[in-house]
């Protein structure tokens, strides 16, 4: 259901009769999306197929610099040339992996009406994800906490058009050996959406898994046997998979658990200064990571991702939202579709700010993926500065917007019913209007979406409720979720259990990140 909150005043001044009095939610299914827009293509098939062979042959011919010694053996035992730290795979070695990499992945919730398949056609939104700081109108900017971690946990939960859990924001007043612990806890406390688990090294993550299971109330064949939570491998571009990320692909495909392959690509930086160059060595990443996948446990769940946008040439800082991060997005779409694998792309905001600079890039960014036929887009809201920061109004603006997407992916009837001839066409004379028509009483409380957080009062009312801008008014849509009583969602004895894990584990040491 979607769930919004007016945080606006009473309106003031003239109003038609009905329609400004308390009316029944409109509901709609924001968990189950499927895009409903036709993909777009930036280059010709032929294109596309010569991007893919480039891709291979760089894989043969100069290959990937592999820094995990066990990661390096897998890819030897299957095929492939080790030189040292170089890892030189063959076409064969490729096509064998993508042979068995799962096309349709059910992803499993707390709640099994938040499941997720995730596949080509499917939709799912994730907020902004992994920044140091988060920031909002009442308190500034500020290393991110742990207070900020659980807020936006639950501002996450509440909002049913992000599906999928994220990293939003680095606690950073909890200690790094012991920071996993608390990011699992947080979220079996505060949401029962697909969770999110960092790799950061062997220990961690069965630490995590094991927290999971816990909280699920599962064994340990149970959870092996389903896909109950993702984590994202980011690439070191170009052409390096580092030791945290390499481990982190082997323990989650032997855990079962899914991994989302996105090299992070800047063209004119890590990458080639075109489109085309740039997503070829991204595409040959996923590739050469997608393969390691498949090596340590053949059909292990797995996503093609992307995240390649270009820097500013005059001060090499990152950009997105630009008409090159949009040709990139749905240059890799073309690619995905080739493999036939569900795949992750990403808006965000180079903003720093939650302004009209952050919201045109957003869109632009979002309006990419989503015409690339995105399976996950991540960063769809709240990200700011690059992923510097998170913004509490700038999550609850872009969530505006991907309400109203998914609102789009419902679709639109036009039967009798809704042309309406008898109780609405017929009822009305020329120049009258249907305000009053019974096709009308019946329909406006629900026909139309209901905005959080925009405004359509003229300029009159708005100033008299004290001109508001939008991230103004964002501020009380999030103070209002907050100020709510938090929902249970693991069972308490689960939760004792839970924590009795964490505080042993915590004395003896917890488990450092590896690198």
């Amino acid at each position: 259901m979607t769930d919004t909150v007016q945080a606006q005043p009473q309106r003031r001044g003239r109003k038609r009769r009905g329609l400004d009095t308390p009316a029944s939610r409109r509901k709609a299914d924001y968990r189950q999306l499927r895009n409903p827009f036709p993909v777009m293509s930036v280059f010709s098939d032929d294109e596309a197929a010569g991007m893919h062979e480039t891709a291979l042959r760089m894989l043969e011919e100069l290959g990937m610099k592999v820094l995990l010694p066990e990661a390096r053996r897998l890819y030897a035992a299957a095929g492939a040339r080790v030189e040292g730290e170089m890892v030189f795979i063959g076409r064969e070695i490729v096509e064998a992996a993508l042979a068995t990499a799962p096309r349709s992945i059910l992803c499993r919730a707390g709640d099994p009406s938040r499941n997720l398949t995730l596949e080509l056609g499917a939709l799912a939104f994730q907020p902004g994800a992994g920044a140091p700081h988060a920031t909002d109108l009442k308190r500034g900017r500020r290393p991110a906490s742990a207070r900020d971690f659980t807020e936006f946990t639950r501002l996450s939960h509440h909002f049913d058009v992000l599906q999928m859990m994220s990293p939003s924001v680095e606690p950073q007043d909890v200690p790094t050996n012991l920071r996993h612990y608390f990011t699992m806890l947080c979220q079996m406390e505060n949401t029962d959406k697909f969770p999110f688990i960092f790799a950061r090294g062997t220990p961690q993550t069965h630490d995590t898994f094991e927290m999971l299971r816990i909280a699920r109330g599962l064994s340990e064949a149970e959870f092996a046997a389903g896909v109950h939570a993702y984590t994202i491998i980011n690439t070191n571009s170009p052409r390096c998979l580092d030791i945290p990320m390499a481990q982190g692909l082997i323990d989650f495909a032997r855990g079962g658990q899914m991994s989302i392959v996105t090299p992070f690509t800047l063209m004119g930086a890590m990458a080639p200064i075109t489109v085309a160059g740039a997503i070829t060595l991204s595409h040959a990443e996923c590739l050469a990571a997608i393969t390691l996948t498949q090596i340590a446990k053949p059909g292990a769940p797995v996503c093609y991702g992307t995240f390649t946008s270009n820097v500013d040439m005059k001060s090499g800082a990152p950009a997105f939202g630009t008409s090159s991060h949009f040709q990139a997005s749905l240059a890799a779409g073309q690619m995905a579709r080739m493999l036939g694998l569900p795949w992750r792309s990403a808006a965000g905001s180079a903003s720093n700010i939650n302004d009209v600079q952050a919201a045109n890039e957003n869109q632009l960014g979002l309006w990419g993926c989503l015409l690339a036929g995105a399976t996950v887009i991540i960063h769809s809201a709240g990200w700011l500065e690059g992923g510097l920061s998170v913004s509490y109004e700038k999550l609850v603006t872009d969530v505006e917007v991907l309400n109203m997407v998914a609102e789009l992916c419902a679709g639109a009837k036009a039967g009798p019913d809704q042309i309406g001839f008898a109780d609405a066409l017929s009822q009305v004379a020329p120049t009258g209007h249907f305000f009053a028509a019974p096709h009308t009483m019946e329909r406006y409380t629900t026909e139309f979406y209901q905005p959080m957080v925009h405004d359509y009062a003229n300029f009159g009312t708005w100033t008299e409720r004290g001109a508001l801008d939008a991230s103004c008014r964002a501020t009380a849509v999030w103070e209002a979720i907050l100020s709510a009583d938090p929902q249970p969602f693991t069972p308490p004895d689960r939760l004792e259990t839970l924590r009795a894990f964490i505080d042993k584990r915590s004395a003896q040491g917890g488990a450092p990140p590896e690198s």
